[in-house]
């Protein structure tokens, strides 16, 4: 068992990194990956939000994608208050913590930007969609109290006593770099095949195959397996194209 990673996706105020480092720290949680920080990394007006959290023990690293911040990971939740028309899993925070206490690797959980929250395309690479039952008329969270409920319900998931592992009977779960960069390969050879057409529509078909193919819960074997089979049609293309000339 590892504790969760959060993912702070283009956050803005240093204030509410700070604020959810120390969030996080109540209940355990110390790996913090920034995706694109508005203001930069350190930040001053962070720190003393913190709490000195992250003296404390939480780490805070910079990417500069998600794929890149994904690395290590083998499920990913997406928090948004908006299905966002894709068919995945919906759960609460607290189902969601009491799954990421049982899996084989360590889950991440991503959260939006204050402004607009998390951008389609990285909702569509998520396994699930984390959303909180909050007033419907009234669903505005600070990113920071966003990042300590999920907290508290891992907090809570860490008390539960005497619970069985969750059992796959298959391989391990694939990396997320691997399966981010399995579907890159999958995206360059459709593009190369043509299929992305009109080109305004390829981001929408990119996010929907996304979606689409996360779903699979994919393990080591089964992405070796997949990209295997995608170089074994690229090339045949290739032979099909060399004897019609």
């Amino acid at each position: 068992m590892t504790a969760p990673a959060i993912l702070l996706h283009t956050p803005q105020l240093g204030e509410n990194i700070g604020a959810a480092a120390r969030a996080m720290l109540n209940f355990g949680l110390t790996d913090l990956r920034l995706i694109t920080p508005r203001d930069g990394w350190p930040n001053p007006a962070a720190e003393p939000m913190s709490a000195g959290a992250f003296e404390a023990g939480v780490e805070a690293r910079v990417f500069d994608s998600l794929e890149a911040a994904s690395e290590g990971l083998t499920r990913l939740y997406a928090t948004t208050a908006r299905p966002r028309g894709m068919e995945k899993p919906v759960m609460g925070p607290q189902a969601a913590a009491d799954e990421a206490r049982d899996l084989p690797g360590q889950a991440g959980i991503l959260f939006g930007g204050e402004h607009s929250g998390l951008p389609n395309e990285a909702v569509a690479v998520a396994d699930v969609i984390l959303t909180y039952p909050v007033n419907p008329a009234f669903a505005s969270l600070n990113l920071a109290q966003a990042v300590l409920v999920f907290a508290q319900g891992w907090g809570a998931a860490m008390e539960l006593e005497g619970r069985a592992g969750v059992q796959r009977g298959v391989g391990d779960l694939a990396d997320r770099g691997d399966l981010m960069r399995m579907l890159e390969h999958f995206e360059v050879e459709l593009e190369r095949a043509g299929y992305f057409f009109p080109p305004e529509k390829t981001a929408l078909m990119k996010d929907n195959l996304r979606a689409a193919l996360i779903r699979a819960n994919w393990t080591e074997q089964e992405v070796r397996t997949f990209r295997g089979a995608i170089k074994a049609l690229a090339e045949g293309r290739g032979k099909a194209r060399v004897k019609r000339d």
